[in-house]
């Protein structure tokens, strides 16, 4: 954890004050100076470190906290909400790549795991010495822009190395091979993602990713937290609450376009989601921008 200072001092200034997608490809850089309430984001596959600060993260009812020296492992894509609850936040994500692990898999000779559950989606751990070193590389790699075309490959092949030898080691092979349990969640997952306004017939999804409709359930909550259902309106409101924010469409308006068929279901269900009817949300949000 000796590293934290100097990987927070890089992070605060080639990341202030907000996400920065950094020169280094896959890696973000986050910066707040101030606590946030809670906002809908989407997460990628991802590890992330905090480097100081905190945060909690609600994905579906579960809670997760974390701090300086904690990470997360993300293993698919996730609509969750966020809010940073102690600062000076600066933490650094790097995206997890399936095919730079399935290649680097093949090297290994690692079998596949398509027998195996999927892992959780999001898993909070405190980060081990032997990840952190070649994150740090990663950031130093920000001061010195003319090493990063020849570094930054081998910097990620080692990263991924260490992970599938890590305590993570189940999670990201399973990003990796396209057999797994966890790749027909993800190709589920996207295809939710992709067609939120669109009917949803959960028997097909089941038979896109491979598994009996039982299967299905169980492996889509344990990843998810949610059912199909509840991800797909997830999904839904996070999308419209985006739609709002340009002031371009109605309530009613906004909530056809993202597949409700009832204005009165859709502000209902906005409003438990966001804790307020949607024009109320929208107004609120624009005036924090305004004052921002």
């Amino acid at each position: 954890m000796h590293l934290l200072p100097e990987m927070s001092e890089i992070v605060s200034r080639h990341a202030p004050p907000d996400l920065s997608r950094s020169a280094v490809p896959g890696l973000r850089l986050y910066g707040s100076d101030a606590e946030t309430r809670l906002l809908a984001v989407a997460y990628d596959p991802m590890l992330c470190l905090v480097v100081s600060g905190a945060k909690q993260t609600v994905l579906g009812e579960t809670v997760y906290s974390y701090r300086a020296g904690d990470c997360l492992v993300v293993s698919a894509e996730l609509p969750v909400c966020g809010s940073i609850i102690e600062t000076p936040y600066r933490a650094l994500s790097f995206d997890l790549n399936p095919a730079t692990i399935a290649g680097l898999m093949l090297e290994m000779g690692a079998q596949p795991l398509s027998d195996q559950p999927p892992p959780t989606g999001i898993d909070v751990t405190r980060l081990d010495d032997d990840l952190m070193e070649p994150l740090a590389r990663l950031l130093r790699l920000l001061d010195r822009p003319e090493e990063i075309a020849l570094m930054a490959p081998m910097i990620e092949r080692e990263l991924i190395w260490r992970l599938l030898n890590s305590r993570h080691a189940a999670t990201v092979r399973q990003i990796g091979s396209a057999e797994s349990r966890l790749s027909g969640i993800a190709r589920a997952i996207s295809w939710i993602r992709a067609n939120y306004a669109k009917p949803m017939r959960v028997e097909a999804l089941s038979a896109m990713a491979g598994m009996s409709l039982s299967s299905f359930h169980r492996h889509f909550r344990t990843v998810t937290t949610m059912s199909p259902l509840q991800f797909q309106k997830q999904v839904r409101l996070r999308e419209a609450r985006a739609r709002l924010l340009t002031g371009s469409e109605g309530a009613a308006e906004t909530g056809f376009a993202v597949g409700y068929d009832s204005p009165s279901q859709f502000s209902r269900e906005y409003a438990r989601q966001f804790g307020l009817p949607p024009a109320r949300d929208a107004m609120r949000m624009r005036d924090s921008l305004t004052a921002a």
